[in-house]
């Protein structure tokens, strides 16, 4: 055995630390024990929780299930969502465009923001999205994406916002065609009725309601069912690959 700061093997027990042999190095002083227990959890379990995060259960659950406090979970969901773009890279360039609003809260139910979403008609997945109040001013922010990608047409519904930046030529109003927008909206919906129309986040026990506390906390949640979504994983990897650059 040899110290692990100056390598000597000069070394004597020193007693005994939560019932593992203790070790010092008779040249630097050093104190150690042989082996010591992994520290944090495996990489399986943070998927496991996260998994059970972006299919509904609330943090308070997942601690209840896997014995992982729910303040670790929530890190998890922040360091993960913070390593995650907003949506995933997409090659296709969407011949007919379907835009919805989904509403949501933070932190109480008076405090209104609006998920707005966009979809390509013929493929699944979210390709670009912005949270906000309802208002033209915050669809600006999403319309300088979507008009790049000049499509022959937009789908909405008849909200009044949309004339204001749509032509009547590229415009189309119905709801019969907005099923595939309409179908990964309600992915953001838990599927438990006592949550019902709100995303999926922060679980509050005692009025059994599901919720987010703050905005960045939302957008984290909402990056990390996207991802989830488009390529069943919940991205573990990059958190690692970002970890890495870090230390590098």
């Amino acid at each position: 055995m040899k110290c692990p700061r100056c390598s000597s093997d000069h070394i004597r027990k020193n007693g005994r630390q939560r019932g593992k042999q203790n070790y010092i190095c008779v040249d630097c002083k050093r104190q150690f024990i042989e082996s010591y227990d992994q520290k944090g959890y495996t990489e399986d379990i943070k998927s496991e929780c996260l998994e059970m995060y972006v299919n509904g259960s609330g943090f308070r659950a997942i601690e209840r299930v896997k014995k992982v406090h729910h303040t670790t979970v929530i890190n998890w969901v922040k360091q993960v969502g913070s390593t995650l773009p907003d949506t995933p890279y997409r090659s296709e360039i969407p011949e007919v465009t379907e835009v919805d609003e989904l509403e949501t809260f933070i932190g109480f139910k008076k405090n209104t923001l609006w998920l707005w979403t966009v979809v390509n008609h013929s493929v699944a997945g979210i390709i670009a999205w912005v949270l906000g109040d309802r208002s033209k001013d915050t669809f600006k922010h999403l319309w300088i994406t979507i008009k790049c990608w000049q499509s022959y047409f937009y789908v909405t519904d008849g909200y009044p916002v949309y004339p204001c930046f749509l032509s009547n030529e590229d415009h189309i109003v119905s709801k019969t065609y907005m099923t595939r927008v309409e179908g990964e909206n309600s992915r953001f919906r838990p599927e438990a009725e006592r949550l019902r129309l709100r995303i999926i986040l922060l679980d509050d026990i005692v009025k059994h309601e599901c919720y987010s506390k703050t905005e960045e906390m939302l957008k984290y949640s909402i990056r990390l069912v996207i991802h989830y979504l488009k390529y069943a994983s919940v991205a573990l990897r990059a958190l690692s690959t970002r970890k890495l650059e870090a230390i590098a």
